[in-house]
């Protein structure tokens, strides 16, 4: 791989559409792959966090994969990130080869979670043991140590990286240290793809010269984002500010009612239901989702809502 595609605009986080039984459920992913197309989404990023993806078993992992792979490769627009694992390299390696042989566009990884990296030399180094069985393919890591309980410096990460793997394309990036977030962006003249992963801080990212942004919030209300994005480029700050200020009062009602499940209550609410989160996730009562409609449409913003067209 000798040049990096960055990603540009919104690349949204989706949710795996679920049965009533809690089953896997392949047959909504076409509809949702159209939906985040037609709301000009650039590109998907499956199987992650909001993807439950250290929820899914491996034959579920991949069966998802390959539904979101035929969806691009047929004239699609929204490229598939797929996030391969993960605590075993070797299962790691397994998702890798499938997701380059699928048709997928990148994948990435995440830090070990259970037997953790020592320093960030190792945590290279199993990036890369994975990254060099797809030579061809773009590898991202996935930095969120709210969840992996592993925070190290991304800027001595990519240092390392950056010499150990040529395939290496950059870092989804959710935290909050802005500071090494902007010199990981600064580094090799820009060289690396620095997604920005907090939605509710976005106006800050784009300021510091972020053109790409992962998050869960993008599936619903990608014409927020779309339009903070707009205000920002045209310099019209104080209307970038309002919209950013309307994506926190959102992104409040996900801790009011319990966390990452109230994303998928969001879904059901534009009319994309992609049924609840698998245990141990809380998900809502039809009590707490009948309160929470209301208070979504106390936020009078309806016109940011992601629609089906």
């Amino acid at each position: 791989m000798n040049t990096i595609k960055k990603f540009e605009g919104l690349v949204a986080a989706p949710f795996t559409p679920m049965d009533k039984k809690g089953n896997l459920n392949t047959g909504m992913v076409a509809e949702y792959y159209d939906f985040l197309e037609k709301n000009k989404i650039a590109g998907a990023f499956i199987n992650g966090s909001t993807g439950e993806g250290a929820s899914l078993t491996q034959k579920e992992k991949l069966l998802h994969a390959v539904k979101w792979a035929e969806c691009y490769k047929e004239n699609g627009k929204v490229r598939v990130i797929n996030l391969v694992g993960g605590t075993s390299y070797q299962e790691c390696i397994e998702n890798a080869i499938f997701s380059y042989e699928a048709g997928i566009s990148a994948i990435a990884l995440v830090a070990p979670y259970y037997f953790k990296p020592a320093d960030d030399t190792c945590l290279a180094e199993f990036v890369t043991r994975v990254g060099e069985s797809v030579p061809e393919m773009p590898v991202y890591f996935y930095h969120i140590p709210v969840l992996t309980g592993v925070n190290m410096n991304m800027f001595s990460f990519l240092k390392k990286i950056s010499e150990m793997l040529p395939n290496f394309a950059g870092i989804k990036f959710t935290h909050e240290d802005f500071m090494d977030f902007f010199t990981c962006l600064n580094y090799k003249n820009g060289k690396y793809d620095m997604l920005w992963g907090r939605d509710e801080c976005m106006l800050s990212a784009l300021v510091l010269g972020t053109k790409g942004a992962v998050g869960s919030t993008y599936n619903y209300a990608a014409p927020l984002y779309n339009k903070l994005i707009k205000a920002f480029n045209d310099g019209d700050l104080t209307e970038a500010r309002k919209l950013q200020q309307l994506s926190i009062d959102m992104i409040t009602l996900l801790g009011k009612y319990g966390g990452m499940a109230t994303g998928k209550s969001f879904m059901r609410y534009v009319g994309m239901d992609c049924g609840k989160f698998r245990s141990p996730v809380k998900n809502m009562t039809e009590k707490m989702y009948e309160d929470f409609v209301k208070d979504i449409q106390l936020l009078n913003m309806e016109k940011y809502f992601s629609k089906k067209l």
